[in-house]
């Protein structure tokens, strides 16, 4: 994975940036190097130049050995590099500095996982769980553990809670080799009817395209189907297919109204339309930067004060969940680990939190020139 070649010009190129960095910037800004170098390292990763990335960290942490952010990415390095030994090393190092944190359990269940000590692995997702409760893939993997384990009713009860915080898992479960041993459960039969209702709710409404969309076998699908119907969660019409009919299925109108629907546009990209009227985007718009200003000055309360402005369905929550699912759950996690933390925490992820919003108002940007234009 290394390349022998032009890594000294590399250097040189380097150190002459080094010589650019303005004097005020590094009285500033203590930890700039340590930066420079851990965006140098993810870089290296998204290239796929692990082994590079590992070096370009290990020198990140000279500055900082107890940087629980650097900590991280060499042991996923490590990880993906099979080197588990030595990625467990580095996990633990992390659960020494802070032993409640769910990220660094939830990767450590995933080396024993390959490990293939899947007992070793549930107690690590469990650990991960009992950290944040509303850990998805946390829930996730334990359920994966326990059907390997043979621990069937507590597999499905682990993949229904994963699903109720995040439904794409119940999708994902559908091909995961780990829950052979619960598919032929009646739990597992309920699963597949929220997959298949999540399909129809998104605009695919004849079996073939529900099949394709889902990976459920046909007979799977077919029976999931026949179950909504008789729970009255879906309606079943015909259209006409040349000479022939075929069985269109739709949600049935109290479904339609509680959830929305998804209209499928030209090329297959979808248009969302909400039960509910969509809420002021300025007033998001306006949240947005009132957050930001809190980041920035480390203002923790009136921080947390905001978020419910996101989180809150009286608010704009019901907003940000149907346009920004995986924002407003890392917004909720962050709010509960501000209260837990503190200053600290808020300081340390101030950064990673300025960009999910920025991101989040360039979406709302382009959402109120099109509703201006």
């Amino acid at each position: 994975m290394k390349k022998p070649f032009g890594r000294k010009s590399k250097e040189k190129e380097e150190s002459k940036e080094d010589k650019t960095i303005p004097r005020e910037r590094s009285l500033v800004d203590v930890d700039y190097n340590r930066k420079k170098l851990f965006k140098k390292g993810v870089n290296l990763m998204a290239d796929e130049k692990l082994e590079d990335a590992i070096e370009i960290f290990e020198q990140a942490l000279r500055i900082d050995p107890d940087n629980v952010e650097t900590l991280m990415k060499i042991g996923y390095a490590r990880f993906h590099l099979d080197e588990h030994a030595e990625a467990l090393k580095v996990y633990d190092k992390i659960l020494e500095i802070d032993v409640t944190n769910p990220e660094a359990w939830n990767l450590k269940g995933l080396v024993h996982y390959e490990q293939k000590n899947y007992a070793k692995a549930l107690d690590s997702a469990q650990k991960a769980i009992e950290s944040d409760p509303t850990y998805g893939m946390a829930w996730y993997n334990q359920a994966c553990f326990l059907s390997l384990l043979n621990q069937v009713p507590e597999a499905l009860e682990s993949l229904k809670r994963s699903i109720e915080i995040d439904v794409k898992n119940a999708r994902k479960s559908i091909r995961d080799k780990d829950f052979m041993n619960v598919r032929i459960e009646e739990g597992f039969k309920r699963i597949q009817e929220v997959v298949v209702l999540e399909s129809v709710r998104q605009g695919y409404h004849t079996i073939g395209a529900i099949v394709w969309t889902t990976f459920l076998d046909k007979i799977d699908a077919e029976t999931a189907l026949k179950k909504l119907l008789e729970k009255g969660l879906i309606v079943q019409n015909e259209k006409r297919d040349g000479l022939s009919k075929i069985p269109i299925y739709d949600l049935a109108d109290n479904i339609a109204e509680k959830i929305g629907k998804e209209k499928k546009g030209l090329f297959g990209i979808t248009k969302k339309t909400l039960p509910k009227p969509v809420k002021n985007l300025k007033e998001l718009s306006q949240a947005i930067q009132s957050v930001k200003e809190a980041i920035e000055e480390e203002d923790i309360d009136k921080t947390i004060e905001i978020f419910d402005v996101f989180i809150d369905p009286k608010k704009s929550g019901e907003q940000m969940i149907e346009n920004f699912f995986d924002e407003h759950r890392e917004i909720r996690l962050w709010k509960i680990r501000l209260k837990d933390r503190g200053v600290d925490y808020l300081i340390d992820n101030k950064e990673k939190m300025i960009v999910l919003f920025d991101n989040i108002e360039g979406t709302v940007t382009k959402k109120l020139r099109s509703e201006i234009s």
